[in-house]
Protein backbone atom coordinates (compact mmCIF):
# COMPACT_ATOMS: atom_id res chain seq x y z
CA UNK A 1 0.00 0.00 0.00
CA UNK A 2 1.41 3.22 -0.48
CA UNK A 3 1.93 5.85 1.88
CA UNK A 4 1.71 9.61 0.24
CA UNK A 5 3.95 12.58 1.22
CA UNK A 6 2.34 15.85 0.62
CA UNK A 7 5.17 17.69 -0.70
CA UNK A 8 2.94 21.39 -1.56
CA UNK A 9 3.20 24.60 0.35
CA UNK A 10 -0.81 26.19 0.41
CA UNK A 11 -1.66 29.85 -0.94
CA UNK A 12 -1.78 31.71 2.09
CA UNK A 13 -2.48 35.00 3.13
CA UNK A 14 -0.34 34.11 6.67
CA UNK A 15 3.31 32.96 5.87
CA UNK A 16 5.42 35.09 3.31
CA UNK A 17 6.81 33.16 1.02
CA UNK A 18 7.49 35.63 -1.95
CA UNK A 19 8.79 39.18 -2.20
CA UNK A 20 6.23 41.54 -1.24
CA UNK A 21 5.41 42.56 -4.80
CA UNK A 22 4.93 38.74 -5.61
CA UNK A 23 2.81 38.07 -3.03
CA UNK A 24 -0.98 36.33 -3.41
CA UNK A 25 -4.07 37.73 -1.79
CA UNK A 26 -6.87 35.89 -0.76
CA UNK A 27 -10.62 37.41 0.15
CA UNK A 28 -12.82 34.95 2.34
CA UNK A 29 -16.32 35.18 1.80
CA UNK A 30 -18.20 33.06 4.36
CA UNK A 31 -22.02 30.86 4.59
CA UNK A 32 -22.58 34.06 6.85
CA UNK A 33 -22.04 37.22 3.39
CA UNK A 34 -22.91 35.48 0.79
CA UNK A 35 -26.79 34.60 0.66
CA UNK A 36 -27.66 37.56 -2.05
CA UNK A 37 -24.94 35.48 -4.51
CA UNK A 38 -27.56 33.20 -4.19
CA UNK A 39 -31.15 35.11 -4.33
CA UNK A 40 -29.25 36.59 -7.67
CA UNK A 41 -30.37 33.63 -8.83
CA UNK A 42 -33.83 33.10 -7.27
CA UNK A 43 -35.70 36.49 -7.53
CA UNK A 44 -37.53 37.09 -4.36
CA UNK A 45 -35.51 34.37 -2.11
CA UNK A 46 -34.84 35.81 1.50
CA UNK A 47 -31.74 34.77 4.03
CA UNK A 48 -34.56 33.50 6.26
CA UNK A 49 -35.18 30.66 2.67
CA UNK A 50 -32.06 29.17 3.05
CA UNK A 51 -30.70 26.16 5.75
CA UNK A 52 -29.92 28.31 8.58
CA UNK A 53 -29.69 31.27 6.67
CA UNK A 54 -26.56 30.75 5.45
CA UNK A 55 -25.15 30.89 1.92
CA UNK A 56 -21.85 29.30 0.77
CA UNK A 57 -18.70 29.90 1.64
CA UNK A 58 -16.42 30.96 -1.96
CA UNK A 59 -12.93 32.65 -2.08
CA UNK A 60 -11.37 35.19 -4.54
CA UNK A 61 -7.79 35.24 -5.33
CA UNK A 62 -5.64 37.95 -6.73
CA UNK A 63 -2.14 35.58 -7.54
CA UNK A 64 0.64 34.63 -10.04
CA UNK A 65 1.42 31.44 -11.76
CA UNK A 66 4.56 31.29 -9.63
CA UNK A 67 2.71 31.62 -6.23
CA UNK A 68 2.89 28.60 -4.38
CA UNK A 69 4.40 25.09 -5.31
CA UNK A 70 4.18 25.62 -9.46
CA UNK A 71 6.14 24.15 -12.13
CA UNK A 72 7.66 26.45 -14.48
CA UNK A 73 7.27 25.42 -18.11
CA UNK A 74 10.59 26.66 -20.60
CA UNK A 75 8.50 29.55 -21.74
CA UNK A 76 9.20 31.40 -18.46
CA UNK A 77 12.85 30.82 -19.27
CA UNK A 78 13.45 31.90 -22.21
CA UNK A 79 11.24 32.44 -25.71
CA UNK A 80 13.45 29.74 -27.41
CA UNK A 81 14.88 26.47 -26.53
CA UNK A 82 16.82 23.65 -28.17
CA UNK A 83 19.71 26.58 -29.02
CA UNK A 84 17.23 28.61 -30.80
CA UNK A 85 15.72 25.80 -32.89
CA UNK A 86 12.37 25.77 -31.37
CA UNK A 87 9.98 28.45 -29.42
CA UNK A 88 9.74 27.36 -26.13
CA UNK A 89 6.76 25.69 -24.91
CA UNK A 90 3.96 26.95 -22.44
CA UNK A 91 2.47 25.52 -18.96
CA UNK A 92 -0.71 24.05 -21.32
CA UNK A 93 1.81 22.57 -23.90
CA UNK A 94 3.60 20.24 -21.27
CA UNK A 95 4.03 16.80 -21.71
CA UNK A 96 1.34 14.36 -19.21
CA UNK A 97 3.69 11.65 -19.09
CA UNK A 98 6.65 13.63 -17.64
CA UNK A 99 4.92 14.12 -14.34
CA UNK A 100 3.97 11.08 -12.85
CA UNK A 101 7.45 9.43 -12.68
CA UNK A 102 10.59 7.81 -9.56
CA UNK A 103 11.81 10.58 -7.53
CA UNK A 104 15.49 11.06 -6.72
CA UNK A 105 16.52 13.64 -4.08
CA UNK A 106 19.70 15.43 -4.32
CA UNK A 107 20.66 16.87 -0.80
CA UNK A 108 22.39 19.76 -0.81
CA UNK A 109 20.70 21.60 2.74
CA UNK A 110 24.32 20.81 4.25
CA UNK A 111 26.12 23.82 1.77
CA UNK A 112 25.73 27.57 3.02
CA UNK A 113 23.10 29.50 1.50
CA UNK A 114 23.78 31.01 -1.92
CA UNK A 115 25.90 28.46 -2.49
CA UNK A 116 25.83 27.83 -6.62
CA UNK A 117 25.59 23.70 -7.14
CA UNK A 118 28.01 22.78 -10.13
CA UNK A 119 27.93 19.42 -11.74
CA UNK A 120 30.65 18.00 -9.33
CA UNK A 121 28.41 18.75 -6.56
CA UNK A 122 25.43 16.90 -8.03
CA UNK A 123 27.60 13.62 -8.51
CA UNK A 124 28.96 13.67 -5.26
CA UNK A 125 25.52 13.87 -3.97
CA UNK A 126 24.51 11.15 -6.51
CA UNK A 127 27.63 9.03 -4.83
CA UNK A 128 26.72 10.23 -0.84
CA UNK A 129 23.43 8.37 -1.31
CA UNK A 130 24.71 5.55 -3.56
CA UNK A 131 22.32 6.83 -6.75
CA UNK A 132 21.95 6.98 -10.14
CA UNK A 133 20.31 8.80 -12.45
CA UNK A 134 17.65 7.22 -15.17
CA UNK A 135 16.28 9.45 -18.21
CA UNK A 136 12.93 11.30 -16.67
CA UNK A 137 13.66 10.60 -13.41
CA UNK A 138 12.10 13.67 -11.40
CA UNK A 139 15.18 15.34 -9.91
CA UNK A 140 14.72 17.00 -6.47
CA UNK A 141 16.72 19.19 -4.51
CA UNK A 142 16.53 19.66 -0.88
CA UNK A 143 18.17 22.90 -0.70
CA UNK A 144 18.51 24.21 2.96
CA UNK A 145 15.76 26.49 2.49
CA UNK A 146 13.05 25.94 4.97
CA UNK A 147 9.28 27.29 4.45
CA UNK A 148 7.49 28.93 6.91
CA UNK A 149 10.74 30.94 8.33
CA UNK A 150 11.90 34.24 8.36
CA UNK A 151 13.60 35.39 4.96
CA UNK A 152 12.44 32.09 3.28
CA UNK A 153 13.28 33.89 -0.20
CA UNK A 154 16.96 34.08 0.75
CA UNK A 155 17.74 30.57 1.83
CA UNK A 156 18.48 27.57 0.08
CA UNK A 157 21.91 27.09 -2.12
CA UNK A 158 20.88 27.08 -6.09
CA UNK A 159 21.37 25.28 -9.13
CA UNK A 160 23.94 26.72 -11.61
CA UNK A 161 23.67 26.51 -15.26
CA UNK A 162 26.60 23.54 -14.77
CA UNK A 163 24.56 21.58 -13.14
CA UNK A 164 21.30 22.25 -14.74
CA UNK A 165 22.92 21.24 -18.18
CA UNK A 166 24.26 17.81 -16.49
CA UNK A 167 21.29 16.86 -15.24
CA UNK A 168 19.25 17.50 -18.74
CA UNK A 169 22.18 15.45 -20.47
CA UNK A 170 21.31 12.77 -18.69
CA UNK A 171 17.66 12.65 -20.33
CA UNK A 172 15.78 14.81 -17.05
CA UNK A 173 13.06 16.58 -18.04
CA UNK A 174 11.71 17.60 -14.49
CA UNK A 175 13.06 18.72 -11.51
CA UNK A 176 12.53 20.73 -8.49
CA UNK A 177 13.63 22.17 -5.54
CA UNK A 178 12.56 23.33 -1.98
CA UNK A 179 13.72 26.89 -2.58
CA UNK A 180 11.84 30.02 -3.71
CA UNK A 181 13.88 29.62 -6.62
CA UNK A 182 16.15 26.45 -8.62
CA UNK A 183 19.02 29.59 -8.98
CA UNK A 184 21.00 30.70 -6.00
CA UNK A 185 18.80 33.73 -4.16
CA UNK A 186 19.18 36.63 -5.96
CA UNK A 187 20.37 38.41 -2.91
CA UNK A 188 23.01 36.34 -2.87
CA UNK A 189 23.64 36.63 -6.42
CA UNK A 190 23.47 40.38 -6.48
CA UNK A 191 26.85 40.55 -4.15
CA UNK A 192 28.55 38.34 -6.25
CA UNK A 193 27.14 40.21 -9.48
CA UNK A 194 28.31 43.51 -7.53
CA UNK A 195 31.68 41.98 -7.64
CA UNK A 196 32.20 40.57 -11.15
CA UNK A 197 29.42 42.88 -13.09
CA UNK A 198 29.52 39.16 -15.12
CA UNK A 199 25.82 39.01 -16.39
CA UNK A 200 26.21 35.27 -17.36
CA UNK A 201 25.24 34.61 -13.55
CA UNK A 202 21.93 35.90 -13.33
CA UNK A 203 19.02 33.22 -13.26
CA UNK A 204 21.67 31.19 -14.74
CA UNK A 205 19.98 27.55 -13.92
CA UNK A 206 16.76 28.92 -15.88
CA UNK A 207 18.77 30.40 -18.76
CA UNK A 208 20.20 26.81 -19.25
CA UNK A 209 16.70 25.95 -20.34
CA UNK A 210 17.55 28.15 -23.68
CA UNK A 211 19.86 25.33 -24.53
CA UNK A 212 17.92 21.86 -23.46
CA UNK A 213 13.81 22.33 -22.02
CA UNK A 214 13.20 21.33 -19.12
CA UNK A 215 10.17 21.67 -16.39
CA UNK A 216 10.99 23.03 -12.65
CA UNK A 217 9.04 22.93 -9.63
CA UNK A 218 9.67 25.77 -6.81
CA UNK A 219 8.85 25.83 -3.28
CA UNK A 220 8.27 22.29 -2.48
CA UNK A 221 8.05 21.24 1.19
CA UNK A 222 8.50 17.95 3.30
CA UNK A 223 11.62 16.79 1.51
CA UNK A 224 13.38 15.55 4.11
CA UNK A 225 10.85 13.26 4.79
CA UNK A 226 11.77 11.57 1.64
CA UNK A 227 14.53 8.93 0.92
CA UNK A 228 17.20 9.24 -2.05
CA UNK A 229 15.06 7.31 -4.27
CA UNK A 230 12.40 4.58 -4.07
CA UNK A 231 9.18 6.59 -4.13
CA UNK A 232 7.36 8.38 -7.32
CA UNK A 233 6.63 12.21 -7.64
CA UNK A 234 2.87 13.12 -8.83
CA UNK A 235 3.72 16.51 -9.92
CA UNK A 236 0.27 17.79 -12.64
CA UNK A 237 0.17 21.19 -13.31
CA UNK A 238 -2.60 23.36 -14.08
CA UNK A 239 -3.42 23.94 -17.57
CA UNK A 240 -3.50 27.56 -18.20
CA UNK A 241 -3.44 28.84 -21.57
CA UNK A 242 0.03 30.01 -23.02
CA UNK A 243 1.32 30.58 -19.42
CA UNK A 244 4.87 30.22 -18.41
CA UNK A 245 3.50 28.29 -15.51
CA UNK A 246 0.60 26.76 -13.21
CA UNK A 247 0.32 25.46 -9.73
CA UNK A 248 0.61 21.84 -8.72
CA UNK A 249 -0.74 19.54 -5.63
CA UNK A 250 2.96 18.11 -5.64
CA UNK A 251 3.19 14.56 -3.88
CA UNK A 252 4.96 11.71 -3.25
CA UNK A 253 3.99 7.82 -2.85
CA UNK A 254 6.00 6.30 -1.11
CA UNK A 255 5.26 1.68 -1.41
CA UNK A 256 5.61 0.01 2.24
Amino acid sequence: MARFIDLSIPITNDVVSDPEVMRPRITYMTHEDTWQQIAMFFPGLTKDDLPDGEGWAVEQLTLSTHNGTHMDAPWHFHSTTDSGASPAPSIDEAPLNRFFRPGVKLDFSHLPHGHVVSAKDVNEALDRAGNTLNPLDIVLVQSGAVYGTPDFTDQGVGMGAEATLFLTEQGIEVVGTDAWSWDAPFSHTANRWAESRDPSIIWEGHKAGRIRPYYQIEKLTNLAALPSRGFTVSCFPVKIERASAGWIRAVALIED
